[in-house]
């Protein structure tokens, strides 16, 4: 019995250095998050739930708005599409081609939808290029001075506000919006880690 013990013990202190030395070898994988990596990840996933809410909407609710003080839906979009415009024309010091558009007329689901697409096809290589060190640079316009970071930012917080309207028209419209669909698919179907 005692030399079983012993045997026991001799087992036990042999084998912690080995599995110290397994635990040493692999270190935790530690995830990195660059900025601009990660704004345009945001970026890009918002113009994706942007155009993907607005091409949910019937053509019929177009014209929906939920009170009279609001924006109809087709305005709403359109109202997105030109900020991005003027912002992405201030990043680079373009004229905005698009200052004259109303976002304030009736606006039909191909014709928001298409203004959508083509303020994100206008922005997307400005904002695919920015790098870390870029987004730090400053750019001096006629009344502002700022740094280049900052227009992917604004485009972010406004259209997450914008979306999120969109997701109540949707809503009030028995619609699920993009995001949640997304949502409820993914706890189906979780993904394998």
């Amino acid at each position: 019995m005692r030399i079983a013990r012993l045997g026991a013990l001799v087992f036990t202190l042999s084998a912690v250095p080995i599995v110290s030395l397994a635990q040493q070898a692999a270190p935790p994988t530690v995830q990195t998050y660059e900025l601009s990596a990660s704004i345009l990840k945001g970026y890009q996933q918002l113009q994706t739930d942007l155009a993907a809410a607005a091409d949910k909407m019937p053509e019929e609710f177009y014209s929906f708005r939920p009170t009279s003080e609001v924006r109809p839906f087709g305005q709403l979009v359109a109202h997105v599409a030109l900020a991005q415009f003027r912002t992405c024309s201030q990043l680079t010091g373009d004229a905005d081609s698009h200052k004259d558009e109303k976002e304030d007329k009736p606006w039909s689901k191909a014709e928001a939808l298409a203004l959508l697409k083509s303020s994100t096809a206008y922005c997307d290589p400005q904002i695919n290029a920015l790098t870390d060190a870029t987004m730090a640079q400053m750019v001096d316009r006629e009344k502002f001075r700022a740094a280049k970071g900052l227009f992917p930012a604004e485009i972010l917080v406004h259209g997450s506000e914008m979306y999120g309207a969109m997701a109540v028209y949707l809503r009030l419209k028995n619609i699920v919006p993009p995001t949640t669909e997304r949502m409820n698919a993914m706890k189906k179907n979780p993904p394998e880690r």
